[in-house]
């Protein structure tokens, strides 16, 4: 079941747009659903997600699409035996008129992470949102769910054994395993983009994973997650909810998922 994982990237990349210096982009307004938002590079294959939440959103119509998909990604999380993460409601929709040029709900193409960077591209990406190392290493562990596609991505392959399951594996097995060039793809000389493979080919990492150990501050975190899922699950919890509401200035209180519905 591929849903939930689907659900959690649709709100970490509605959200993972914001600039605090020019102050646009996040989760406001929902604007992934309209060109050209939709067709950047880092939502390929999104729309599935949004089209899945559809029938929910016909059903309750009084929540935004902006609190929906945000709404998602949490219950995702939690649902995948990942943390409890607050939700705070109050995001409004960017109606299908609205200009991208002249609504700063808005956010151009090239702000989301690029795979096959390092570590100061990493860095670039989340300091411009505001987050520190800590965040970004925290935020980050949300690959230990879901995986690549060569149709959406370019790159192919799981993060870990269990995709559907939540848990500090991400770390562990980035510290772990020997991660080689990927050289060959089921018998075939590999023409995707550059990634790493374990022993087994079985499972990957991308250059943005690597940096996490390669760079000695990040590998400090990384290495602390490794071995405490526990303080892991604790940090992904408040950096996702500040991710989630970068950018937006009406919300309500926290109250649990639950009661929205």
């Amino acid at each position: 079941n591929t849903k939930p994982q689907m659900l959690l990237r649709l709100a970490w990349h509605c959200s993972g747009t914001y600039c605090k210096t020019s102050k646009n982009g996040g989760s406001e307004g929902a604007t992934m659903r309209f060109k050209p938002e939709s067709d950047h590079g880092g939502n390929a294959g999104l729309n599935i997600a949004r089209n899945l939440l559809e029938p929910i959103k016909a059903k309750y119509p009084g929540i935004s699409y902006a609190d929906l998909y945000i709404l998602a990604g949490v219950v995702a999380v939690e649902e995948m035996g990942g943390p409890a993460v607050g939700f705070r409601s109050g995001r409004s929709d960017a109606p299908r008129s609205a200009d991208p040029k002249d609504d700063d709900r808005f956010s151009p193409d090239g702000r989301l992470p690029d795979g096959d960077k390092g570590a100061q591209h990493v860095r670039d990406i989340f300091y411009r949102m505001g987050f520190d190392d800590r965040g970004i290493v925290a935020l980050c562990g949300a690959h230990a769910v879901g995986r690549c596609h060569t149709d959406r991505s370019g790159f192919w392959g799981p993060w870990t054994r269990a995709e559907t399951t939540f848990s500090n594996e991400y770390f562990r097995l980035m510290l772990e395993e020997k991660w080689t060039p990927k050289k060959t793809h089921k018998g075939r000389k590999w023409t995707g983009p550059p990634q790493f493979e374990n022993p087994e080919g079985d499972l990957m990492m991308l250059s943005t994973d690597l940096a996490l150990v390669e760079d000695p501050e990040f590998r400090v975190y990384s290495e602390k997650y490794a071995k405490d899922e526990d303080l892991f699950f604790t940090d992904f919890a408040k950096y996702y909810q500040q991710l989630n509401e970068l950018g937006c200035k009406n919300l309500k209180s926290n109250k649990p998922w639950y009661q929205f519905w």
